[in-house]
């Protein structure tokens, strides 16, 4: 397991998930009145997880409010119910992956709708999928991001294969929805699968479009 501070209040994790064979991140935000977990995955190896938890635990218990897990795509659930469990965390979904989540993480707490207000001051962007999001952390300038843009290493980043699309969808269609993102403010972009662009988002996420 490997853990990197990023800014004030904001870390991510990252640690070997059996079923793909590689490493997949995770994040922990905490401001005054929350702890968000995005995409939690509790790590494989007894003592990483020993360590793990005894880290978060002294988290929540000192911050002592509520703790709220938030998933970029259903099938990032990961250790939710876990989170669950143990901090009685809320589960907040995209409508069109309530049911899904459901099935993996056995409930659903709050369900939510395009570009929604969520926790932690985050806000949610649709992405190209209808069961996936990305989350904009406004005071950190940092977008979380799951399937659709990967980490590219050397500060780049790339759109998903487009075998990953369903027959509805396309690379072309997820540019256009993932056009809002342009307006943001970037400065990091915090990915599940590859590399995270630590410096200079904006132009990472721009280069996606190819300049159009």
């Amino acid at each position: 397991m490997e853990v990197e501070k990023l800014a004030e209040g904001l870390w991510r994790w990252s640690s070997h998930f059996g079923e793909w064979g590689h490493e997949v991140g995770s994040v922990y935000l905490e401001t005054d009145d929350a702890i968000v977990l995005i995409d939690p995955l509790v790590p494989e190896e007894a003592a990483d997880e020993a360590r793990f938890w005894r880290a978060l635990d002294r988290d929540v218990e000192r911050h002592g409010g509520p703790v709220h897990v938030l998933t970029t795509v259903f099938w990032h659930v990961r250790s939710t119910p876990r989170m669950v469990e143990r901090y009685d965390a809320r589960i907040h979904a995209p409508s069109g992956a309530r049911a899904a989540v459901l099935r993996r993480a056995g409930r659903v707490d709050e369900v939510y709708r395009g570009a929604a207000k969520l926790p932690g001051g985050i806000t949610a962007y649709p992405t190209g999928s209808r069961s996936e999001s990305a989350f904009w952390i406004p005071a950190q300038r940092t977008l979380v991001t799951g399937d659709v843009i990967h980490g590219a290493g050397a500060g780049e980043l790339a759109l998903c294969p487009a075998s990953w699309l369903t027959a509805q969808n396309s690379l072309v269609r997820l540019r256009e929805q993932l056009q809002p993102l342009r307006a943001l403010p970037i400065e990091r972009v915090i990915t599940s699968h590859g590399a995270p662009v630590l410096a200079n988002g904006h132009v990472a996420i721009e280069a996606l479009f190819g300049g159009a």
